[in-house]
Order: structure tokens, then sequence, then C-alpha cells
């Protein structure tokens, strides 16, 4: 393909991408002779838009990049009428990236909204987040970077041959899973692109039917500032559905495939810094003051979070006991029973282990202060994904905020599985997560003032999340189709399944 002649633009302007200009993507355009160029962008369904211009000319591709273009945004956007629907999109430099999905050499641009007069629009998923991270600045002072877990399915016909052992997939190896390929593609169109990843791997949920097969994997990014990470999950599903397209696959992200076997989620991690230091753990290797705080907004907020990050029925099919997926508003250090873990720390004891494993050579002096994160367990791949990240960022500083933190951090903290047995009095104490879209709405209905606040979340788009979730008529689902007798609760199952599978 044609991108393994040319150099990555990040590679080529080798400098921080917020230091991006016009010159240098003009620079670029001319020493690789590129004729096409995308503006993207996000609207109210959560997918890519694009629109495609051919370069005619130095002037022109000075014009587009600076001028941007007009949209129809009420075709983008439900709650905006056609007769005053206009909207400018901007392309952002720093989001530039080369495009190896395209037949030929192209460049893509994330863009921004501005309305009629030149403003940022107030209801665009990308605008929220940015006034959701100058809030959070603003009062507290506290920086946050985020990334995400990118959970999918791979569906395709039923190979006889190495079949993997069912629910037993994680870290599995070629043949016993056969679409590594395509996981290692989009590792490359993705490096290519831009993105900071971390690693990428087969997830548990191995399992087949008579005609089927479907084989779980998860890619996992790096920690980045906030609009980077929405827009690194959004870039990864858009690449993922184009490969399996080309491979003749389904790829879902949906939250659940089947009863009984893994769901996939969408985790994020987010990163607290403060004058540029990682301060998610103190001194002593203990989870922060700070952190507690955080963990303690996200807590408050945690049902009515789902509204954003769990947006379709069968998301709730996958928040059910001993799947691994979080069923009750609790945190934990390594727990993965929990709705906010904090991940194992890279303890000073780094350097002994790598000795221990080296024959007692020295490891190379890294900087492993930056890696701790805690992490959100509950959305998945139905998430509006610039909402989602938004509302954690407004449950982060509504807990740095709130003089009563700590004590809340301390009531969540959870030290074993709840879904054991001995752990079932704690458990019954805790209070649960939404079990179904329209419960989740109603949540975000009672708390719907806090991300109206400092003019974050416009009310519109607050009252279109909650109109959407409102409108499946879910409540209970659960229990109707554990109350459904076979065969017609198998039927059943497939019907929501595949209704949602694009989410």
């Amino acid at each position: 393909m044609y991108f393994e002649e040319l150099i990555p633009l990040q590679d080529f302007i080798d400098k921080d991408k917020q230091d991006y200009q016009v010159e240098d993507i003009v620079k670029y355009v001319k020493k690789f002779d590129i004729n096409h160029l995308n503006f993207h962008y996000i609207g109210d369904d959560g997918r890519v838009k694009t629109l495609n211009f051919i370069i005619q000319g130095e002037d022109h591709l000075r014009e587009i990049l600076s001028t941007g273009e007009r949209v129809d945004g009420s075709s983008l956007f439900k709650y905006l009428e056609t007769g005053s629907s206009d909207l400018y999109v901007i392309p952002k430099l720093h989001s530039a990236f080369l495009n190896p999905l395209e037949v030929d050499p192209t460049l893509g641009f994330f863009c921004k909204y501005f309305d009629k007069d030149g403003n940022p629009t107030l209801f665009s998923p990308e605008n929220i987040l940015i006034k959701a991270e100058e809030s959070l600045v603003k009062e507290t002072g506290i920086e946050m970077q985020g990334m995400g877990e990118l959970e999918y399915y791979v569906i395709f016909p039923k190979d006889p041959l190495y079949l993997a052992t069912d629910q037993r997939g994680y870290h599995e190896s070629v043949p016993f899973v056969k679409f590594e390929n395509l996981r290692r593609e989009a590792l490359n169109c993705l490096k290519i692109m831009g993105a900071s990843i971390k690693y990428a791997h087969s997830e548990v949920g191995n399992f087949s039917d008579d005609t089927y097969s479907y084989e779980q994997n998860e890619i996992e990014f790096q920690p980045v500032a906030l609009e980077d990470a929405a827009i690194q999950l959004i870039i990864a599903k858009w690449v993922l559905r184009v490969l399996g397209y080309k491979y003749g696959v389904q790829v879902s992200f949906a939250p659940k495939i089947t009863v009984g076997k893994a769901g996939s989620g969408m985790h994020i991690h987010m990163k607290l810094l403060k004058n540029g230091e990682n301060v998610v753990f103190n001194q002593n290797g203990e989870v922060s003051d700070i952190s507690k705080r955080a963990i303690a907004g996200i807590m408050e907020l945690a049902p009515s979070l789902t509204a954003f990050g769990n947006c379709v029925p069968t998301s709730y099919l996958r928040l059910e006991p001993n799947q691994e997926a979080p069923t009750k508003i609790c945190w934990g250090e390594r727990n993965r029973s929990a709705l906010v873990r904090v991940p194992l720390g890279w303890s000073k004891n780094a350097v002994e282990m790598f000795k221990n494993t080296n024959y007692g050579k020295d490891p190379e002096k890294v900087n492993i202060s930056q890696k701790p994160t805690f992490e959100f367990r509950v959305p998945d791949g139905s998430a509006d994904i610039y909402l989602l990240i938004a509302g954690l960022t407004v449950a982060v500083r509504e807990g740095l905020n709130n003089p009563n933190a700590l004590d809340i951090a301390d009531k969540y903290k959870i030290e074993g599985n709840i879904f054991k047995e001995e752990y079932k009095d704690i458990a019954k104490k805790l209070p649960n997560l939404p079990t179904s879209c329209v419960e989740s709405s109603k949540r975000l209905k009672e708390q719907k003032d806090i991300y109206n606040k400092f003019d974050v979340f416009p009310a519109k788009v607050i009252e279109h999340q909650i109109s959407k979730l409102e409108s499946y008529n879910d409540e209970n689902l659960s229990q109707k189709i554990a109350d459904t007798p076979e065969p017609e609760r198998t039927k059943m199952i497939k019907q929501l399944v595949y209704k949602y599978i694009d989410c």
C-alpha cells in the first residue's frame, strides 16, 4: 500500500502536535505530492463523518486549512432546526494524520464546530469536553489525561481447526485465535495515524455456535490529553470497522453478544497531574488523597455517568454479577469487581524485578512515576466518547472540590470481590448501578444540574440524551429475558444483539 512509501506526518514534522503550523502541512503535502484531504467530525450518533477535498494547488490548500468549510448541522445533530443550521468546521492542525485507509495518499483532520457568529458551538461534543477540561483546571488546579481500553469481537464463519477454549482466550496466540493479523494491521494503521498505543491482545471471550465463531480482542492506548484520548478511541473504532469490512468479517463493539459469555467494555483510565507531575499515588506509593477525592466524585456521579457510557439496552446485560463488569457503586485497588479500580502500580521494586529476571544486570533508567492511573470500568462501545470523558472530567472536578470527599471515598472502598459469598453482606450495603437505559435517564435527570454547572453541558444536550435513553423502553429487560421460555428466549437475545451489533 502507498503509506509504506511515505513518512507518517508526525515523523516528518518532528515537533509536538500542538505546535503544528499551516506551513508544516503545506511542506508535507508538497514533499509527497498528496492530492487528497479529508475533514472529519462527529455527529450526535458518535460516528466519524467525512468531507472530501481534492487539493487544487497550494493556495487552495492554504485556504482550506485556514478557513475550513460550511456544513449542515441539522443533518448531524437532531436537535438543530433546519432553518438555522449552518455550521463552520475548522480543521485542528494538531489532529492531522496520514490516512492509510484511503486508496490514494490522503491527509485527515478532525475539526472543531463554530456557529454563524464564529463562536465555538456549545452543543458539539468536542467543545463540551474542552469546556469540561477548562473548568477542571480553573476550579482545582489539577490537569487530567485519559486513555481507553477498547474491546471488540470479530465474528466470522466457524473454522473447525484449532478451536479456542470457550471463555479462555486471554492473550491466546495463533492458531487458537484467527484474527491476530487484523489486530496487527489495525495497530499499524493507528501508529501511522499518530495514536499512542500501549499494547493489544486477544481477550477472554471466545466461543462458537453451529455457524459462527466469536473472537474477542482488545487495544489499549497510552494516556494523552483528554481531547486526544477521545480521538484515539473514535479513530480506533473507525479503523477496526474498515478493516473488518476489508476482511469480510463483522467487527462489533457491542457490550454483549450473548448471555453467559464475556461482554465488551471500553474502560477509561485517568491520570491526574499537578504542575506536570503524576499525583495518582503519593510519595509512599499509596493512593493519594487527590485521587481519593477524584474517585469520590465519580462515585457520586456514577449513576448518571452510565447515561453517557452505556447507551443501548444490551449495555445492561453486560452489567450483571460475575461478569467482571461492575454492578455496584464502589472502588478498590487491583479489584476487577469494582466500578473504579486502581491498578497495580509500578513500585520501587521494579529494578529488583528486572535484576532477578536478568541475572543481576542493571535496567535502563526509566521514569515510572508517570505510569499510575485509575480506571472507570463501567462504559462500553456504545458510549458517546466525548460526552463520557467530559462527564468523568466533571465528576473529578466535583470530587476535588467536595470537602467531604475523603469520607465518601472511604464509604465506597471495598477490599474483596463483591460477587463472592463472603462479601455478600458488604455488597448489600452498596448502591446499585442503573439496570436499563430508562433508569439511567432518570439518574441523569436527577443529577443534570451538576453537568450544567459552569455551562459545560448545555441543557438541550442533556435533554436529548435523556430522551434517547427513554425511547428504548427497556426497563426489566434482563428479567424479561430470564422469564422467556426456550426457544423464544434464544431468538429474543439474537434479535437484541443484532439490533445493536453496531451500537
